[in-house]
């Protein structure tokens, strides 16, 4: 998962036309995430502080797969279920799959993961979950659950975002300098209704769950624009999405400059700046389950 997916959490939901239109957008996202990020998702698989290569891993809130491709590379010999309670993005998935020739390595699972009875997920030795957990309605009760799920000795790799990446400037956009930031800011009260859970110290809860917190690293993301083509997509299909959370909030003057932005008509889009970077930090807790 990432950051701007934020609106439209994937391990629960209903089901029906407007969530097969957002899903569309929200995939297209989380696809780009995996480009953009790749370097950094395959420093934190390599990180993993594992005593043996994992057999079965579970990937809790995959998406369109960008934790399950960087596990499959990571270790040839592992077999990954792949976890989401949105049939297109594992639609997607099981494409992405079988293009790469890894199907035969692949278990897709429609599930909520917001139930309290889940579906046979196996005895994995490794659960990941990357920006997931945040989401779940009941986290306390998710981490018991995956506390179950792990074959004795088997590791829990959380991973959450601290936020949304920031893309542009600080004095862009020309005349509203600051813009990006207080877009940002303007969703707090929606992210705080929302998904409260976001931001927080998965440390103390992993042990209240019974899993012994082996190791946590922060990872700066820093990436510059004309590192990946893909980097004016990923800023504009996020900022259309904070701009939905936003807009309530937002001056007529941000408001008004943040369009301008998203205006693939306009010369001062988001699509046609040379001056984009990618810039984050991510949190990783690595658990046993003892």
């Amino acid at each position: 998962m990432t950051p701007a997916h934020e609106h439209t959490p994937h391990h629960g939901g209903s089901h029906g036309h407007h969530q097969e239109h957002d899903d569309s957008g929200q995939a297209e996202i989380l696809d780009l995430d995996a480009e953009v990020l790749a370097e950094h998702i395959a420093s934190i698989t390599a990180w993993l502080p594992l005593k043996a290569e994992p057999r079965q891993i579970v990937d809790l809130g995959c998406g369109t797969g960008a934790g399950t491709f960087a596990l499959l590379e990571r270790f040839p010999e592992v077999h990954v279920t792949a976890v989401d309670a949105s049939a297109g993005h594992l639609q997607r998935l099981r494409e992405k799959a079988c293009a790469r020739g890894v199907s035969d390595r692949v278990r897709t699972v429609l599930a909520d993961l917001d139930t309290s009875h889940w579906p046979d997920l196996g005895t994995p030795d490794l659960v990941w979950a990357s920006a997931s957990m945040h989401h779940m309605a009941h986290p306390d009760r998710a981490l018991r659950s995956v506390h179950e799920l792990l074959a004795p000795g088997g590791l829990f790799a959380v991973v959450e975002l601290d936020g949304f990446p920031r893309f542009l400037p600080a004095d862009a956009p020309e005349g509203r300098p600051g813009l990006e930031e207080r877009a940002h800011r303007a969703t707090d009260s929606f992210h705080a209704e929302h998904v409260p859970h976001r931001g927080a110290d998965w440390g103390p809860m992993l042990a209240a769950a019974g899993f012994t917190v082996e190791d946590e690293r922060s990872i700066t993301v820093d990436i510059e624009g004309n590192r990946s083509k893909a980097i004016g997509r990923y800023a504009y299909r996020s900022l259309q999405r904070i701009r939905t959370a936003a807009a309530p909030a937002l001056s007529p003057e941000d408001l008004a400059a943040l369009d301008e932005l998203l205006d693939v008509d306009s010369p001062h889009s988001i699509l046609h700046r040379d001056d984009l970077g990618v810039h984050t930090e991510r949190t990783v807790w690595a658990a046993r389950r003892t």
